[in-house]
């Protein structure tokens, strides 16, 4: 059984033919897997890929790791779009923390459909997001939020400390006294 699609009745120079493009295409690298996926597509091409998965906001500013992160969670938050989960995916492909809070979670409770979101995020540095960043990033939470809810952006301030424990010493003489009552 050979692996040709040809007819029974295919002359020699359509056999020829095949035999020749099978041979040669066979030898073409073709990086169909590669370009599809967001972790080793060139990174001149993923804007290309981020179209295609559906991205609608994409700036060229970003890092690189933020870049790929949107891309891979699209699909994901396409799927999810107007939940919950999509803005904390989406804030996640980002690289903050959030913490939310919707109306009824709140004491007293709030108006309906409002939710309280508190974003924080450093920078790679350990600087803070700047506010363009965080502009994009309240963007992207609009287009995926449902679209009846309305929220309040808390911005938090990651921060990190060290402890250090210092001990001092210092000599103490004890002398008891013997008191006698007489």
């Amino acid at each position: 059984m050979t692996d040709s699609l040809l007819p029974p009745n295919a002359t020699a120079l359509d056999r020829a033919a095949e035999a020749v493009l099978t041979r040669h295409l066979s030898s073409i690298a073709q990086p169909h897997r590669a370009l599809w996926n967001p972790d080793t597509c060139p990174l001149e091409l993923l804007p290309w890929l981020a179209w295609q998965m559906g991205v609608e906001a994409w700036r060229s500013d970003w890092p690189e790791h933020i870049k790929r992160a949107i891309v891979r969670n699209a699909i994901q938050v396409q799927r999810q779009r107007g939940t919950i989960k999509s803005v904390r995916d989406t804030v996640a492909a980002f690289g903050g923390a959030i913490s939310i809070r919707e109306w009824w979670q709140t004491t007293p409770k709030g108006a309906p459909h409002t939710f309280e979101l508190v974003f924080t995020m450093t920078g790679q540095d350990g600087s803070q997001a700047s506010a363009a960043f965080v502009q994009d990033v309240m963007a992207e939470v609009s287009r995926v939020k449902p679209l009846r809810s309305h929220f309040t952006f808390i911005q938090g301030i990651a921060t990190t400390a060290a402890v250090k424990l210092a001990a001092v010493g210092r000599p103490v003489t004890y002398a008891r006294l013997d008191m006698a009552v007489q």
